[in-house]
This record gives C-alpha cells, structure tokens and sequence, in this order.
C-alpha cells in the first residue's frame, strides 16, 4: 500500500514537472512564431482573427517537436529534487527495489510515447492542415492594408499595385496596377485573347472588397503584341478574384498522415488523385518517407530516454560525481535525441536507412536495459 502511494507521489511529480516545462516552451516558441506570422495581417492583408486562430492551430506543432526534451528534462529534474531532498535515501530505507522505479520510469515513457505518437500521427497534421486551409478560404480584411504607398506591392499572384502617396482625405493618388494573369481581364472588350492589363488611375478609394479608380486609362496587350487602350472615367476592381503568394497548397507536415501512407504504397504515381497532390513525382517519395518516420519513428526514442536517466539512480561516491553525473546522462540523451533529428532526415534515402532509424531505439532500449540492470545488481553485491 506504502509502495504504490510512492509510485503514485512519483508519478504526478513527473508528470507535473513534464506539463509545465512544456508549457513554458510552447509559449515562448509559440510567442516567437506567432510574431513572424504577423505578416498575413501586415503584407498579405488577412484579418486579425484568421491571424490569431492561424496562429493556435500552429501550437499542436511546437507541442509535438517539444515533447521529447521536456520528458528528458522532466525525468532529470524530479530525480535530482527526490535526490536533493533526500527522498531516495527514505525509499531505499524502506525497501523500495532501484529496478521496480526503473520500471516505473519506462512505463511512463510509454504513456508520453502514446502522447506524442497521437500528436504526430493525427492531432498536428490535421490542425496544420486546417491552418492552411484557413488562409485558402479566408477573405482578406481590407485591401487597403496590402497595398503601400510609393512601394511596389505583389502581395497577389501575377498582379503587382504602385500608389504614389495618399492625400489627407484618404483618397489614393497616381495609381498603377501590373495584371499578367487576366485577373482583370472582365474590363476590357477583347479578354479572351488578352495576354497583360495596365492599369493606371489619376486617383482612387479602398474599400473592404473593392477599389475605385477615378479618371485612368486601362492597356491591355494581346498574344499579337498590339496593345489597346480604354480610357474610364470611373471604373471598380474586385479583389476576391485576387490570389494571395501566401502558399495554399499544403506542406507534407500539414498533409493528413493515411494519404502519405497511400502515397508510399501505391507504384503508379499516375493513379493519384488531387487529394494525393503532395505525394512527389521523382525520388521514390524520399519526403514522403522521411516525413512518415518523424511521426512513427521519433517517439519510439522517448523510452530510450527513460532508461538514459534511470542511471541517475545509481549510488555515486563523492558530492562531484553527484553535480556532474546529471549533466552527464543529459547530455547523453539530448544527444540520442539530435542523433535521431539527423538520422531522420537520411531515412527518405533509401530503404535501409529507414530500417536502421526505427531498429536504433528498437536495439538501444534492451541493451542499456540490461547495462543498468547489472549495475544495479552489482550495487547491492558492493
């Protein structure tokens, strides 16, 4: 009963230290992110709220990269606290057995690698793909807000603005507007065989959705190379048609985890439908593959990290081997970790270095098992 209010007193320690040490990371970076996605407001002229929801759903990301340092960090920290408040010391008295806490550490490891694997393999990719989804659909605030004065301003795909300055009525003065994509082409006569528009204005007006020139002339070159003018005295442009630089399509860690799995299985490239869009065309999907390990593969490491930091619990002689060894076995996971943020990136190289990634922590897991069980052993022998 003693033992399991122990385990019980242990674990919440773990797991309360683990839960605030990953939140203070996810702010900070989540703090730093949210900073440079300040530019779909600024530059490409979103609203506030797609700012701001674009931004939580990009917290599911920093959560799952951070989750396997904040465990080793965790792990270390709850064991040098038990150490320094000579808490150890009283469960050993009382015939608590180094192995049975070993357990108890692995056994944790396994609920932060069932956290971390859920997270990887469906809450992230679903909430990045969602993120970017957002900005596809979402309306742009106010198109006053993209363009700038006396700056060329190609926050739109093919359609560059200049305005030269803006007077102290809020109107627009000497306005060029460059469209090679026949955004614009519904203003003139001859659209359809219409290569590029010009467009220039004396003066104009923003609206949310909208922008009015006044007294302009509009040139429209076509695939001949003649060009025509049309001469307006009030003309208005539309800037839904308009598509934002900001990348729509989804990145392979935005892209739902089952359509990469259906992209490595399928042979025939040519079968793929638009939903399998980022399934790549050349190098046998090497991105594809590598993007899978991260989320299956990178987890797997997190009970490795348990046993790394269980040596902590072997009795050291001397106050300097006691300060030093923790850095020491930090240093060792954290360099497990990196080793496996490197060895990931090669796993898309071919087939072996994909085995090898998920057969490391497979091989490790066991063997520093055995290595701590018999130094353990070795410590009630002494």
């Amino acid at each position: 009963m003693l033992k399991n209010k122990i385990y019980k007193y242990i674990t919440i320690e773990i797991f309360k230290t683990f839960f605030t040490i990953l939140f203070a990371f996810t702010a900070i970076a989540w703090t730093v992110r949210a900073v440079n996605f300040l530019d779909l407001v600024v530059e490409n002229g979103h609203s506030i709220n797609t700012y701001l929801l674009f931004s939580l759903l990009n917290i599911t990301n920093i959560i799952t990269k951070f989750i396997p340092l904040t465990f080793l960090l965790s792990l270390i920290i709850v064991i040098q606290k038990l150490e320094r408040q000579n808490e150890l010391i009283i469960l050993w008295t009382t015939g608590l057995n180094k192995i049975r806490l070993v357990n108890l550490f692995f056994k944790i490891s396994l609920i932060v690698f069932l956290m971390q694997l859920i997270f990887a393999i469906f809450i992230t990719p679903n909430s990045l793909n969602k993120s970017r989804s957002l900005i596809k659909t979402s309306d742009f605030a106010s198109i006053s807000s993209i363009i700038k004065i006396n700056k060329f301003s190609d926050s739109f795909e093919d359609v560059t603005f200049f305005v030269e300055k803006k007077n102290d009525k809020g109107e627009l003065i000497n306005i060029f507007i460059r469209d090679e994509s026949n955004t614009f082409k519904n203003l003139i006569s001859d659209s359809s065989n219409s290569s590029n528009t010009t467009i220039i204005a004396k003066s104009g007006m923003s609206s949310n959705d909208r922008l009015i020139l006044y007294d302009g002339i509009i040139q429209s070159e076509n695939k001949d190379g003649i060009i025509n003018n049309v001469e307006f005295k009030k003309t208005q442009l539309l800037i839904d048609p308009l598509l934002p630089r900001t990348i729509t399509q989804p990145k392979l860690q935005e892209t739902f985890t089952l359509m990469l799995i259906q992209c490595v299985m399928k042979k025939n490239n040519n079968e793929f439908s638009i939903e399998s869009i980022n399934c790549p065309v050349s190098n046998l999907k090497k991105e594809v593959i590598e993007t899978l390990s991260r989320r299956f593969g990178m987890p797997i490491y997190i009970p490795v990290i348990s046993l790394i930091c269980s040596f902590l619990l072997i009795f050291s002689k001397g106050k300097k081997n006691k300060f030093y060894k923790k850095y020491v076995y930090f240093i060792i996971g954290f360099f497990l970790l990196v080793s496996a943020e490197i060895l990931v990136r090669y796993a898309g190289f071919s087939y072996l270095n994909t085995v090898l990634y998920f057969l490391l922590p497979l091989l490790l897991a066991p063997l520093i098992y055995l290595i701590l069980i018999n130094k353990l052993n070795m410590e009630k022998i002494k």
